[in-house]
């Protein structure tokens, strides 16, 4: 396939491809935006490396589209991931984690690890920790559009910056572009945001963890202010106006209670069965579908640029899934003159619009969010 890759994709293929090749040892992370093309700048460090490689994608349908991309430019690759119902290695390998976890002795003679969706990397414990631990001789580069991970410490709630946790496993930069750069030059759809007062956060109590909002409290919150039916009217509007719209709910009885007032709406959720899954989006990405309620699906690894709109029926205090959330309408189309986000549950207020979503560095070179001069990791933040 022919495909020349865009100036600043050039410049993060470099940048990993020297990463990988400095002899240093030390992780790296590049920052690229949703809908900026990570999957070609994935394919080509890769496929410019010395040495076997292995990719991992945080999903079966991610890994799928990576694969497919790098085979596309006429790579060899194997697959080792149970969910794709594949388990062969080659030079390059496409993996998940979860089929890896305990094979690492499989991959003692890689020397280069790729990680899709890096911020899902908790450096504390958990699969990915304990394999790079065990593959200590190898490199590690990360790749997210959301270079931060919730966390809670004496002052409450706080999003830090990967590169700055401690204990951390990606220690440097080495590339990123701001989200503007890729609005402003038409990679990304025009957006228009539509924040809705409609949730009171100080009526939600922390989970335990103190990263996001108990389900208990939401549950009995919505209850008292009937959500579903604040959300049914808000989306039947919508549909009135445009073309297609992917509801974001928290709680699955919720968004059974929502679709059943959207004709042909259906819902989507964790449980939902894989070959039924398939025929939804199917049906929904060629319009037989014109709405989906989902909940804590969707909000990485599914790509349909034509999406209109995106109805946030649901509160979070994560700046990685709001921005995820919003990111599934900003892929531009020419059907798509805009993508419009309406928020029902006070996101937009406390995180702002992407586009404004700054990377910045310190006097010490530490790095850090803004939007709109407002420093949204590494300091406390409330839930409001």
């Amino acid at each position: 396939m022919s495909f020349t890759p865009r100036p600043y994709q050039i410049e993060a293929i470099k940048a990993g491809i020297d990463f990988f090749n400095d002899g240093k040892s030390y992780n790296g992370i590049e920052i690229l935006p949703t809908g900026s093309g990570k999957s070609v700048v994935i394919a080509n460090i890769a496929g410019g490396l010395e040495g076997k490689t292995v990719v991992f994608q945080p999903s079966k349908e991610i890994l799928e589209q990576n694969v497919k991309k790098f085979m596309s430019y006429g790579y060899r690759a194997g697959i080792y991931s149970a969910s794709a119902g594949m388990k062969y290695i080659d030079n390059i390998t496409f993996a998940t984690i979860g089929s890896v976890a305990t094979k690492h002795h499989l991959f003692k003679q890689f020397r280069n690890i790729i990680v899709d969706e890096c911020h899902l990397c908790n450096p504390y414990q958990g699969m990915y920790a304990d394999f790079f631990k065990r593959m200590s001789h190898a490199k590690v580069l990360g790749l997210t559009a959301t270079p931060y991970r919730l966390t809670t410490g004496g002052e409450g709630a706080e999003l830090r910056f990967i590169t700055r946790q401690t204990p951390r496993i990606f220690s440097k930069v080495l590339y990123y572009i701001q989200n503007n750069v890729l609005f402003d030059a038409g990679h990304l759809a025009k957006m228009e945001y539509f924040p809705v007062s409609m949730i009171d956060r100080t009526m939600l109590r922390m989970n335990s963890t103190g990263t996001d909002f108990s389900e208990s409290s939401v549950r009995a919150y919505y209850r008292t202010i009937d959500m579903p039916a604040k959300i049914t009217d808000y989306a039947n509007r919508l549909l009135a106006k445009r073309k297609n719209l992917l509801i974001f709910c928290t709680l699955i009885d919720e968004a059974m209670t929502v679709a059943k007032g959207i004709p042909g709406a259906v819902v989507l959720t964790g449980d939902t069965p894989a070959t039924e899954r398939e025929r939804m989006l199917k049906e929904f990405t060629t319009g037989k579908i014109r709405c989906i309620a989902n909940v804590g699906v969707l909000t990485t690894g599914f790509d349909y640029p034509e999406l209109e709109c995106t109805l946030i029926a649901r509160s979070t205090m994560s700046l990685a899934l709001y921005y995820q959330m919003v990111g599934r309408v900003m892929r531009p189309h020419p059907n798509k003159q805009t993508g419009w986000v309406v928020d029902l549950g006070g996101n937009i207020e406390l995180f702002g619009q992407i586009e404004t979503m700054r990377i910045q560095q310190d006097d010490k070179g530490l790095y850090y969010i803004t939007n709109n001069g407002r420093q949204l990791t590494n300091v406390p933040f409330s839930k409001t």
